[in-house]
């Protein structure tokens, strides 16, 4: 009875041992990270459809991504079983690997971070270990949706006044000049331009960011801006004659091209008055 009773016990107390308190409600593991590191479970999280998350890089410099952003905060049961920050940066490491993932960059105590392709999509990971705990911050590369559209009187003023306006909700996919469905909004837009002043004529201005080698955005532009033109012409009934299609590459920024940010706003469909 003695040992059943001491068996039981220890039966008891390995299971106290392992127990792990629970996950914060309405939080758990991202896809590309299933599984954690023992004894740790989840005490908060937040999840935003399209933000920017400045991934570390030494020397106090970062690299933004934009897209779906994931922030879940790990913290470990026991201060006792608080992994080193070695083992954090290597388990991560090696998880991205193993799944086809690239190491970006590391200070091997403290964080690392890397970029794998799912899907088609890039993805962007960082883990860092703190004081018991495990921060894991996860972006999903991609562009934003696009809620809010100018409108004709907008575009009007704007040509009045600066005699050129840029027209966000016109999209491609990445090195593609096939205007996207959801560039319809946009594009009605500006046909009801046209369409109240009879007399209006218009360059259609393509631009590019500063990524890739020049001549290539030059004809990325070129080939975008022609493409908003035949979509203008052949589906919304504007006259041939009143645009004319060009593209200026990298030549015009209207931010700098050091990070994606600033690429992003360079990456635009104008419209100029002629």
């Amino acid at each position: 009875m003695r040992v059943r009773l001491a068996a039981l016990a220890l039966l008891l107390a390995s299971g106290s041992a392992l127990a792990v308190r629970p996950d914060k409600a309405g939080c758990k593991d991202h896809p590309l990270f299933p599984t954690r590191m023992p004894n740790y479970s989840i005490a908060a999280c937040e999840t935003k459809e399209f933000t920017a998350w400045p991934f570390k890089l030494q020397r106090g410099k970062t690299r933004v991504v934009e897209g779906r952003y994931t922030f879940i905060t790990y913290t470990v049961d026991d201060r006792k079983d608080d992994q080193s920050g070695l083992a954090v940066v290597r388990n991560y490491e090696n998880a991205l690997k193993k799944i086809g993932g690239t190491v970006a960059d590391s200070v091997p105590n403290w964080w690392v971070n890397g970029s794998v392709v799912v899907d088609g999509k890039e993805v962007w990971a960082e883990a860092e270990r703190g004081n018991g705990k495990i921060w894991l911050r996860i972006v999903e590369r991609q562009e934003m949706t696009q809620h809010v559209v100018a409108d004709a009187a907008s575009f009007r003023d704007a040509l009045k006044t600066t005699g050129h306006v840029a027209v966000e909700g016109i999209y491609f996919d990445t090195g593609k000049s096939v205007v996207k469905p959801e560039s319809t909004p946009a594009l009605q837009e500006v046909a009801k331009l046209l369409a109240a002043d009879p007399a209006l004529k218009l360059w259609v201005v393509g631009h590019t960011d500063s990524v890739s080698a020049i001549d290539g955005n030059m004809k990325l532009s070129q080939a975008r801006a022609e493409a908003v033109v035949a979509a203008l012409t052949s589906t919304h009934g504007v006259a041939v004659a009143r645009l004319r299609g060009y593209g200026v590459g990298p030549l015009a920024p209207v931010a700098s091209n050091d990070a994606e940010p600033g690429r992003a706003k360079n990456r635009r469909v104008e419209l100029v008055k002629q």
